[in-house]
C-alpha cells in the first residue's frame, strides 16, 4: 500500500494544494491504517482490503479510546483515500464504500471575552523588540481571524499598511484579502520600522514575523509565546493559537457583522462552517441573560 498512499499524498499536495499541516495529518493516519491492516489482518495489498477490514480498524479506533474527533477524522482519510485509489483505477472496488462513517459531535469553540482579549494584548507591554513583535502578532490576528499558519506565512508584500489590509494565502491556495484594524494596523507598522531590523541580524527573507534568529517564527515558537502571555495576562481558560481565530468571529457576529462576511473573512469554504459562531453568540446570549437579568 505504500506506493498508493504515496501518489495519494502526492494529489492532495499538488492538485487540491491542501495545506502542509493537513497532508501530514492524511500521512499518520493512513500509515496507522496501513500497519493495522497488515499486523492485524495480515493483509498485505490494497486489493485485498474488504469492507470488514475497514469495520474492524474502525473498532480498533473506539477500543483504543480515541476521541471521537480523531476516530472521525482518521475514518474521513481512509475514505478519501480509497476514493481516490478506486477513481484513478488502483483498486478495483472501494471497501469503505458502505462504511458509515462516525460523526464527529460539534463542540462549541471556546472564545474570550472582550476583556481577556484586551489584557491579553496588552501582556506584551515592554519596549524591547520581542515585545513589540509579540504585540503585533496578537493584534494582527485578532484583527483578522487568520489561521496561524496563515498568519506566519505572511510576507512584507502581503502587508498593505497604508490601505488597511492584508493578503492571505489559506486552505486550497486560495487567496483573500482582510482588513486591519487601526491598532493592528499601528503595532505592525511599529514592529516592521523598530523591532523586525533588530531580529533579523543577518537574515534575507521576507516573511514578516521571525524569531530570535531572524527565521520565520514557527507554530511552536508561536505557541510557546502564547501561553507565555496568557500566564501574563492571568487568563485561566484553555488557550490555544485557534483562541483568538474564534473570538474574532463570534465578537464580529455579536456586534451585528453579515454572516456572509464573516464567512469570507474566516476563508471558510462552506458556510456551515461559519454558522457553528452563531451558535456560540445564542450560549453567550443566555449566559449574560442568567447573570442579569433581575427575573432569570
Amino acid at each position: 500500500m505504500e506506493q498508493e498512499i504515496a501518489e495519494f499524498l502526492h494529489y492532495i499536495r499538488v492538485e487540491r494544494g491542501l495545506a502542509l499541516n493537513t497532508i501530514q495529518s492524511y500521512q499518520r493516519d493512513l500509515k496507522q491504517y496501513q500497519l493495522y491492516v497488515k499486523q492485524v489482518e495480515q493483509v498485505e495489498s490494497l486489493a485485498s482490503i474488504e469492507r470488514q477490514h475497514v469495520l474492524q480498524f474502525l473498532y480498533y479506533l473506539k477500543d483504543q479510546g480515541k476521541a471521537e474527533t480523531t476516530v472521525a477524522r482518521m475514518m474521513a482519510a481512509v475514505r478519501a483515500f480509497h476514493q481516490f485509489a478506486l477513481r484513478e483505477r488502483l483498486a478495483e472496488r472501494d471497501p469503505s464504500a458502505h462504511v458509515e462513517l462516525p460523526k464527529a459531535s460539534k463542540r462549541l469553540p471556546k472564545v474570550l471575552s472582550l476583556a481577556e482579549v484586551e489584557a491579553l494584548l496588552e501582556a506584551p507591554h515592554g519596549g524591547d523588540a520581542f515585545s513589540i513583535r509579540n504585540r503585533a502578532l496578537l493584534e494582527a490576528l485578532y484583527a483578522t481571524g487568520m489561521r496561524v499558519t496563515e498568519l506566519l506565512s505572511l510576507t512584507l508584500s502581503d502587508t498593505h499598511l497604508t490601505m488597511g489590509f492584508v493578503r492571505c494565502i489559506g486552505k486550497g491556495n486560495k487567496e483573500r484579502i482582510i482588513p486591519l484594524g487601526r491598532k493592528a494596523t499601528a503595532a505592525i507598522e511599529h514592529y516592521v520600522k523598530a523591532s523586525r531590523p533588530v531580529l533579523m541580524k543577518k537574515q534575507r527573507h521576507e516573511i514578516l514575523f521571525v524569531n530570535h534568529h531572524g527565521k520565520p517564527l514557527s507554530r511552536q515558537g508561536f505557541w510557546k509565546v502564547l501561553k507565555q502571555l496568557a500566564a501574563q495576562a492571568r487568563i485561566e481558560k484553555e488557550l490555544t493559537p485557534h483562541t483568538l481565530r474564534h473570538s474574532f468571529a463570534t465578537h464580529l457576529l455579536e456586534n451585528g457583522a453579515d454572516l456572509r462576511a464573516v464567512q469570507e473573512m474566516l476563508g471558510h469554504a462552506d458556510i456551515s462552517t461559519t454558522q457553528i459562531y452563531t451558535h456560540v453568540t445564542k450560549v453567550r446570549m443566555r449566559d449574560v441573560y442568567a447573570q442579569y437579568h433581575p427575573r432569570a
